[in-house]
């Protein structure tokens, strides 16, 4: 799917999820109107970043915010599973149950969570303080999204030392990733562009899918979410245009 960033309305859809697919848009497109693109939000997809570099290489490039952090829930997840299965080969059945009863305290924002998650966060804080880092880690990750530019420049510039010199792997891997793609993030740092809009109306298409009871192709599916959401007007018979 494509979205315009300005009115938010479905531009193009189409099946597939490669290189291929999203050629196609620009063809139809056109040269000179993929000119006119100046802004382009997405995920850390080599396909959409190796397209938009052919067909539009003078548009900004912003990496959405939201895939940054669920890579920085991921290594946290991993850093938790690997304690998990820690304390089960020690034979240490009752911490590994509180681990696994933990995840959920883990992964939600830390403005959001309740008094018990709290509770269980600072046991985490006690008893394992791996976990308790890796939590930390993927925090301050989502802290660089909320601040102002500077302030998300300073904190992500110190985060990726912290990520790179601790001695969990999957966040120094992470903070090699973010440095793979560090052109993208700071552009949607500065021009503070998401794929919220994105992720919004995909929320919408699935309850077009929910009322519809499902649909045995994706072409009926793409024409209702056009119509939709893509401020269409067609001509309807016996009515004026």
């Amino acid at each position: 799917m494509v979205l315009d960033h300005d009115s938010g309305r479905l531009v193009w859809a189409a099946e597939g999820r490669d290189e291929d697919t999203l050629d196609r848009f620009f063809f139809e497109l056109g040269d000179e109107r993929a000119k006119l693109i100046t802004h382009i939000s997405a995920d850390a997809g080599s396909w959409i970043a190796n397209v938009v570099a052919i067909r539009c290489p003078n548009a900004v490039r912003c990496m959405d915010p939201f895939h940054v952090t669920k890579w920085a829930t991921d290594a946290l997840d991993q850093v938790r599973r690997e304690v998990w299965n820690a304390a089960r080969r020690a034979g240490d059945k009752q911490v590994a149950r509180d681990l696994k009863g933990a995840r959920w305290a883990l992964w939600k924002g830390g403005e959001r969570i309740s008094a018990r998650q709290r509770a269980k966060l600072a046991w985490i804080e006690r008893t394992n303080r791996p976990l308790y880092q890796a939590y930390l880690l993927k925090e301050h990750l989502r802290l660089v999204f909320q601040l102002p530019f500077d302030a998300a420049l300073d904190l992500l510039e110190a985060w990726l030392e912290w990520a790179d010199y601790s001695p969990l792997q999957p966040f120094v891997e992470l903070a090699h990733s973010i440095d793979e793609h560090l052109e993208a993030i700071l552009n949607a740092l500065d021009h503070g562009l998401s794929n919220a809009r994105v992720e919004a109306l995909n929320t919408r298409i699935r309850l077009i899918t929910r009322r519809a009871y499902g649909f045995h192709s994706a072409k009926p599916l793409i024409g209702l979410a056009m119509l939709s959401f893509g401020d269409l007007k067609p001509a309807l018979p016996g009515r004026a245009a």
